[in-house]
């Protein structure tokens, strides 16, 4: 392990090849980090991480698919051997369950009639691929002297919101799918949190709000640097930092 690599921020974003991921990734290279884009595709990874680096990053293509356990052990792997240690995990990699249409417009997720395929394959990246991933990256993480992880979310995540009938969620499907493994990783978050805070971690969840990406059709009204914004934000709190907590743009998220 080099020097420079013993002193520069680490920080690994996964699903970095495209939208929030990718510009969370552009947001910390920005601020001096060594920046590994998690992709499952290395072609795409590395568009992605050059484009980065001609912007004057230090960026670097990582081939990450988390939902494959000898993918992300390589992964894992390859940041101790290479680097280390890593300051920073943003798992950021999700799918919908229901191809280019967002969740909120799913009528394959409606609960009394979806598919269990679906409903397990998109647990299968949204929650089992986050535990996968952290748990590999956990002794890379351990030698950080201010490791952070943050979990990207949704505000579908909340059970406040969507059980509120005068809320904001009223006129929306429900969902068996996506919406529930986004409120399973919020719960996740706080039991990562609860264990790792005697180490010096703060790890939270956030909502990055209705962002125009590839998953909606780009029908979000925010840009995707208004989203990478609150996850870096969270990605490069200070040791006074919150931890189990989850946010948006907007502050706190309700439960």
């Amino acid at each position: 392990m080099s020097e420079e690599n013993a002193r520069q921020k680490i920080a690994l974003v996964t699903g970095a090849n495209k939208g929030i991921g990718r510009g969370v990734a552009e947001q910390l290279a920005a601020q001096g980090m060594k920046v590994l884009l998690g992709a499952r595709d290395p072609e795409r990874g590395e568009e992605a991480a050059a484009a980065l680096r001609s912007a004057g990053g230090d960026a670097h293509a990582l081939t990450l698919d988390v939902t494959s356990r000898s993918s992300v052990q390589q992964a894992a792997t390859h940041v101790e051997e290479y680097l280390g240690h890593l300051d920073v995990l943003i798992n950021n990699a999700g799918i919908t369950g229901s191809g280019q249409v967002a969740p909120q417009d799913a009528h394959d997720q409606i609960p009394s009639s979806v598919d269990l395929d679906m409903v397990r394959a998109v647990f299968e990246t949204n929650v089992f691929g986050v535990i996968a991933v952290t748990n590999a990256m956990l002794p890379s993480l351990r030698r950080s002297i201010a490791p952070r992880i943050v979990n990207v979310a949704s505000h579908a995540a909340s059970l406040t919101l969507n059980s509120d009938p005068d809320g904001p969620f009223t006129g929306l499907l429900p969902s068996a799918a996506y919406s529930p493994s986004k409120t399973a990783l919020t719960a996740l978050t706080v039991q990562y949190a609860k264990e790792l805070r005697k180490d010096g971690f703060l790890v939270n969840a956030v909502a990055p709000g209705y962002v125009a990406t590839d998953s909606n059709n780009h029908s979000g009204f925010l840009t995707v640097a208004q989203g990478a914004a609150v996850v870096v934000g969270l990605a490069t709190l200070g040791p006074d930092g919150p931890t189990a907590r989850f946010f948006g743009e907007e502050g706190p998220v309700p439960w």
